[in-house]
């Protein structure tokens, strides 16, 4: 592991925001307004009492939320009073960096690789076709960070879709969508190679990424391009009655 995974967790929050942020005793409550995991789930920003968890799980419950916790590396007592109460572990995920320069090393082939803001209508067919929708493409809109949607093209068709954005010198990519008949063609390796190139000329000095542990195309991708592996996160859920 190298790298702050601190000034990851503060990258991924900048470039990825919740709708709103609501304070609730030790707990940062997000409101996602339906836009996934990270931005709705709450995070512990002190010390944490028993008492607290229900504290937070009102204030969810009050947005029309699932109650969700968000637990980052060095957070072990707080995720030992969530299992106590029944919560159990979902979507570890993996978070990677890289030095821009150790990226931005080859161009991509021509005509292949498009930085393009706002995004084109094939890019929205892409990432509807992957699951991400409207309340995930409102948090691209929202973030207020330096920003651009990346679109690749292979074999003279459309191929892969994602976003990027830079928060205090780190170029977070998020949302990288391939489509199925473009896969097996290092399309996503191309990709990150085009948003570092981006990055670097927007002052960026790092590249990071994230992907859940159980993504084993992704972490190796992303351990292909020799980007480090810098820390992990996970979710806590209540089981299901």
């Amino acid at each position: 592991m190298s790298g702050n995974p601190n000034t990851l967790y503060d990258a991924i929050a900048a470039t990825w925001p919740a709708a709103q942020l609501h304070r609730a005793g030790p707990w940062i409550i997000r409101d996602g307004q339906g836009g996934g995991k990270r931005v709705s789930a709450a995070t512990a920003e002190g010390p944490v009492q028993p008492a607290d968890i229900q504290q937070a799980q009102r204030a969810m419950l009050d947005l029309g939320q699932r109650p969700l916790f968000l637990l980052r590396d060095g957070e072990a007592d707080v995720d030992a009073l969530l299992a106590d109460v029944g919560y159990m572990t979902i979507d570890r995920t993996n978070l990677y960096q890289s030095p821009i320069a150790d990226i931005a090393t080859q161009q991509p082939p021509r005509t292949s690789m498009f930085c393009i803001w706002e995004p084109l209508q094939i890019q929205y067919d892409i990432w509807a076709a992957g699951g991400i929708t409207a309340p995930r493409l409102a948090i691209m809109q929202r973030t207020n960070a330096t920003k651009t949607s990346l679109f690749a093209r292979w074999n003279n068709r459309p191929a892969a879709t994602g976003f990027v954005a830079i928060h205090a010198g780190i170029a977070m990519v998020h949302a990288v969508e391939v489509l199925a008949q473009q896969r097996g063609q290092k399309v996503a390796s191309w990709l990150m190679r085009a948003a570092a190139f981006w990055a670097k000329e927007h002052g960026a000095t790092r590249l990071a990424v994230l992907c859940t542990e159980a993504n084993t195309a992704a972490n190796s991708l992303y351990s292909s391009l020799g980007m480090t592996f810098s820390g992990q996160y996970h979710y806590r859920i209540q089981k299901e009655s």
